[in-house]
Formats: C-alpha cells, sequence, structure tokens
C-alpha cells in the first residue's frame, strides 16, 4: 500500500531531506502589515531574522486554510496514494492540527489520518523522519502511529531566549511577566514535550546555556538529536561543542534555523537542542 507523508513548515527538516524521503511540506503564512510570506518559499530565514528587530508592525503568523490541505491530500492521491498520514506542530501551540482535521474530512478518494506531533521545529521533524522510513518499509499507518505515539514519549524540545521582548511583541506573554523579567535580567528558557510546553529561568546568558547541557545530559544517552536556533551561529557554535560528548552515533546532528513561524515569537538569538531519548534496556 503507498502511504504519504505530509507535514507542515515548522518541523524544520532541510527541503533536501523532505524532497528525499517524499514528504510533502505544506507552508505556514508570516503576515507582516499588509504583506504575506509563504514560510520557507517567500523570504529566506536569514532575511527574516535580519529584519525583525526593525519590522514597523510585529509579524503576525498562521495555519492554510482546510481548503490547501484537502488540495495537498487529494493531489497525492492523484499521484498514487492509497493513505495519508499528515503529522503537525502541537495543537497547544497552533491551530494548524486543527485545520488540517478539517481539510482530511473534506477530502475525497483518500483516508488521510492527522497526527498531533506534541512537539515544535526538529522535534515535529524528528517524528516526520521516522514515518516516512516506515511508509517505505511497508508498515501500516496504524502500525505507524503506534510507533509515533512511543516515540513522542522520548522527545524533548527545550531553548534559551536571548530576551522576552518578542515574546511580549506577539502577545505570546503577559506583558507585566515580560517587564519584570527583563528587568531582572531573566533569561528565559523554553521547554516542549508531549504537547505540554513550559517555561524555566535562568539568571545569566551563561547560565541559561549551562542549564541547556544539563538538561540534555539528563535525557542521555541519546537516540536522535538537533541543534535549533534563531540566527545564533556563534552560540549554537559554542553549544555544539560543549554538547560533542553527548552526540549519539559517530555523525554531526543536525543543525536548524527555526522558522520565522516560531522565530516571530521567541525573536533573535535564541538556542536549543530538539532530542530522543533512547530506548533504555
Amino acid at each position: 500500500m503507498s502511504i504519504r507523508i505530509v507535514t507542515d513548515s515548522t518541523c524544520d527538516l532541510p527541503p533536501e531531506t523532505t524532497t528525499g524521503l517524499g514528504v510533502t511540506v505544506v507552508p505556514l503564512y508570516i503576515n507582516v502589515g499588509t504583506e504575506s510570506f509563504l514560510d520557507g518559499i517567500d523570504m529566506s530565514r536569514q532575511e527574516f531574522y535580519e529584519r525583525l528587530p526593525s519590522f514597523v508592525e510585529h509579524p503576525q503568523t498562521a495555519s492554510p486554510g482546510p481548503e490547501m490541505f484537502r488540495e495537498t491530500y487529494e493531489q497525492l492521491a492523484g499521484e498514487g496514494a492509497e493513505e495519508i498520514l499528515s503529522i503537525h506542530i502541537s495543537a497547544n501551540l497552533s491551530g494548524t492540527l486543527n485545520t488540517a482535521q478539517l481539510g482530511a474530512d473534506a477530502t475525497q478518494g483518500v483516508p488521510v489520518t492527522v497526527f498531533d506531533s506534541g512537539q515544535l521545529s526538529v522535534g515535529t521533524g524528528f517524528l516526520v523522519e521516522t514515518a516516512a522510513a516506515l511508509a517505505s518499509a511497508g508498515s501500516s499507518v496504524v502500525e505507524i502511529v503506534d510507533t509515533l505515539t512511543e516515540k513522542t514519549r522520548r522527545t524533548h524540545l527545550f531553548a534559551a531566549l536571548d530576551t522576552l521582548e518578542f515574546l511580549q511583541r506577539s502577545g505570546r506573554m503577559n506583558w507585566a511577566v515580560s517587564k519584570i523579567g527583563g528587568l531582572l535580567r531573566i533569561k528565559p528558557l523554553l521547554t516542549m514535550h508531549d504537547g505540554d510546553a513550559g517555561v524555566l529561568k535562568a539568571r545569566t546568558s551563561k547560565g541559561a546555556m549551562q542549564r541547556l547541557l544539563d538538561m540534555l545530559g539528563e535525557l542521555a544517552p541519546l537516540e536522535d538529536l538537533a541543534l535549533v536556533h534563531t540566527n545564533a551561529p556563534d552560540k549554537i557554535a559554542e553549544l555544539r561543542e560543549r554538547a560533542r560528548h553527548l552526540f549519539p552515533g559517530d555523525s554531526e546532528p543536525l543543525e536548524a534555523e527555526v522558522t520565522p513561524v516560531i522565530g516571530a515569537h521567541i525573536g533573535p538569538g535564541a538556542v536549543g537542542f530538539a532530542c530522543v531519548s533512547a530506548v533504555k534496556p
């Protein structure tokens, strides 16, 4: 049976990876004033982060409508897909999953299963890669979903933000909390695990970097690892060297610049890890 995998642009997998896996990526929107950009298509990530501090109006992000998902699913059916598994950013962070489900419900000619990754960025990406590999190996959608459900419990993402300013601008954090945090020079750490988002605090940038490394060490040994950042190449290079002893296997882990759909809320200068803990014997 031919099973096709669909995801959205917040998964942060490189285009060569999704193309090689046969994964279809539906882009989200970044709206700046009266301009609307398709994520990963109309504006590069580097350009977005360079322009972010100077935008007169703070960028807003949006999911595509159900019709875009329906058209995507039916196009894949026309290409021979007999089933579709659509994997998306956590429903607790975005309305994308719900929109994908509406598109699935309206789809004719092919059954579509919509799966909540409980994650964001490469945390979702790891699940997409797993699903594509299993589909290629002949697993059924039910078998793939069972595997992903178990893997979500071992998948974590955590990142240190450089500032609270962009959470404040985007309206994703109470203004008073943001103001107090700024005055106290608090460096927030955002965490994501199995659909639950959390916030930790560090007093300094140095302390935040150490906290990231400590958290990664607590989750080791690792099955998968990626370094994620928002236009912070120097900080991510330092983090890479300091975490090298925790790398799984012999290959270098993926380094992903986080989608502007997320970066609009957390701002430039954020660094962190997406990882999957290894199955304990």
